[in-house]
């Protein structure tokens, strides 16, 4: 079994004899980026608990699709909300930005270091502040008000691009087309480590030199760099796919299945983000 280049869906416990993932403490599953960790100790224990707990039934994949969609739902209504507030009141588009981003990062640090991927109000209180932080960061991109280009029609054609791309993911990996192998998911963990570097690097030298190292101020070089943000997300789709497909046949609680929403959730945020900012760059003059 490959672990998933999603941060959250890296820490998938093992049982033991069956070779795929089982019981879930107070997390399971769940587009972070990096390692290959299993639960260790932790596992050990929540099973000694779970076998003391009443049985659950197994997860199927339509838990996957309805908590998938609850989540998205979630986080669509909340970016609604943003847009049409910042809208209103410019003022408190970088405040959403600001709030939304860092709260929606500690809770996704908490689902994962803390082993509450499951946690349903972990995973909506995650879409409700990642929506804050979506619908605002699509008007500073779209609004002229903030030098953004594009108006709400962009937003319109990155939503589309997202969902898009998901599905033509899907369709790959139901067909076979990319097989995930141990290879294959060594190599997306490094391309996305790389991409991590170059753009916390050039956040650096942003404060130092106008425009950092050139990844993210709209030229040929932006470009480029977007494309291959888009390339690495869309790939990690493969992986998250076959984490989940394996809980499934491994018969994991239906709790799993948040987990499998908030990492796919992630995914698709990441994406959806690098889609908006690409098409934005075609807008400009």
């Amino acid at each position: 079994m490959r672990t998933s280049s999603n941060p959250v869906f890296k820490n998938l416990p093992r049982q033991e004899g069956v070779g795929g993932y089982a019981n879930f403490g107070s997390g399971v599953a769940g587009a972070g980026q990096v390692g290959n960790q299993q639960y260790g100790e932790y596992g050990q224990q929540y099973g000694q608990q779970f076998q003391q707990a009443p049985a659950t039934r197994a997860m199927t994949i339509d838990d996957v699709v309805t908590k998938t969609g609850i989540t998205l739902a979630v986080l669509t209504v909340s970016a609604i909300a943003s847009y049409a507030l910042s809208t209103a009141n410019p003022s408190l588009a970088p405040l959403f930005v600001i709030g939304g981003g860092i709260i929606g990062l500690v809770l996704v640090l908490i689902a994962t270091f803390g082993r509450k991927m499951d946690n349903p109000a972990i995973v909506l209180s995650y879409a409700a502040f990642e929506g804050l932080f979506l619908g605002a960061l699509s008007l500073m991109f779209t609004d002229v008000t903030f030098g953004g280009v594009g108006g709400s029609a962009l937003i319109g054609q990155a939503v589309l691009g997202t969902f898009g791309v998901f599905a033509g993911m899907l369709v790959v990996y139901k067909t076979g087309a990319i097989r995930v192998t141990p290879r294959f998911t060594r190599m997306l963990i490094g391309a996305m480590v790389g991409v991590l570097v170059l753009m916390v690097g050039n956040l650096i030298a942003s404060f130092f030199t106008d425009g950092g190292f050139g990844l993210r101020d709209g030229g040929p070089l932006a470009i480029v760099f977007s494309l291959v943000c888009i390339a690495i997300a869309a790939f990690s789709f493969l992986l998250d796919f076959d984490a989940a497909d394996q809980l499934i046949r491994a018969q994991a609680p239906e709790k799993a299945a948040w987990g499998v929403a908030l990492g796919l959730t992630i995914t698709l945020v990441w994406l959806y983000i690098e889609i908006l900012r690409l098409l934005s760059y075609f807008q400009r003059d």
